[in-house]
This record gives C-alpha cells, sequence and structure tokens, in this order.
C-alpha cells in the first residue's frame, strides 16, 4: 500500500537532530543515518604502511572508553554468535604533513574536542607505561606527532 501522503523529494531535513543522530534509525525507516559528531585520524604522510595501520588502531582504542556514547550496539550472526561492539559511525581517515598534524592539534585543542596521539617516539616504546611516559616528556607544542584522533 504507498503512502496517501508522501513526502515530497525537495523536502528539507529536520533542523533538529531526531533519533538518528543517536546512530539508531527508527523502526521501518530507510532514510540515511546522519551524526552531529565525527571521529577522524590524521595521519603523518611519510609513514610506513604498517605504520599507518598500528597508529590508527592506538589512536581510536581509547575513544570508546573516554566518550562511551560513539559506540554502539554488539553485533550477532544469524546463528546467534555474539560480536563486539564497534563504533556507530564511520571514521573518516586522512593524511597530512608534520607542520598539518601540529596545527590540527592546536584546532583540536582550542576547540575542546577529544584527542588521542600517538608520537613517533612510541615506535620505540613496548607497553602503555612507557608511551604514556614519552607523551609527559615533551610540552604539548613540541610532540613529534605521527597521528592524532579527534571526536566532537
Amino acid at each position: 500500500m504507498t503512502d496517501p501522503h508522501p513526502t515530497p523529494p525537495d523536502t528539507p531535513a529536520p533542523a533538529t537532530p531526531g533519533p538518528e543522530a543517536s546512530g539508531a534509525a527508527p523502526a521501518g525507516d530507510a532514510a540515511p543515518v546522519r551524526f552531529d559528531t565525527k571521529v577522524a585520524v590524521l595521519l603523518r604522510d611519510d609513514l610506513a604502511v604498517w605504520q599507518r595501520l598500528n597508529v590508527t588502531a592506538f589512536l581510536v582504542s581509547g575513544l570508546g572508553t573516554a566518550r562511551p556514547e560513539v559506540i554502539g550496539e554488539p553485533y550477532a550472526d544469524a546463528g546467534g554468535t555474539g560480536y563486539l561492539p564497534m563504533f556507530r559511525q564511520p571514521v573518516l581517515v586522512f593524511e597530512g604533513t608534520k607542520e598539518t598534524l601540529t596545527a590540527a592539534h592546536a584546532r583540536a585543542l582550542s576547540r575542546g574536542l577529544a584527542v588521542a596521539v600517538f608520537t613517533g617516539d612510541l615506535f620505540s616504546t613496548g607497553n602503555d607505561r612507557d608511551n604514556r611516559a614519552a607523551v609527559r616528556a615533551v610540552p604539548g607544542d613540541a610532540l613529534d606527532l605521527a597521528g592524532l584522533a579527534v571526536y566532537g
């Protein structure tokens, strides 16, 4: 049965976020899901492929604990096997020069965004304690950024 009152295709989206802003579309609604936040990773453009993958994994690993709202619901397959939840929204991944990372870092901090950093020193450490000490040893504006992640 067709809707006797269809919405014209050029109708603007609502001005206030609906349930889709939380990542959940209303039941039976095929409308695209839109988010009022972004998850972004910025990687230095001179990293090897393995470094890019490693840095990205480390950077996004802290977002779910710091900002639980970024995590969606658990997954399950048709046989009932459960899987861990993942981000509720896409992660945008970019690359840039060292100078671009420095500027983006300063901008993200000035905007009060949640920020994760991965510095060049972390490629030579082997554990979380030493990673934190390596970052703590350098002033923020002098960090040798290999990558950063922001949420907001």
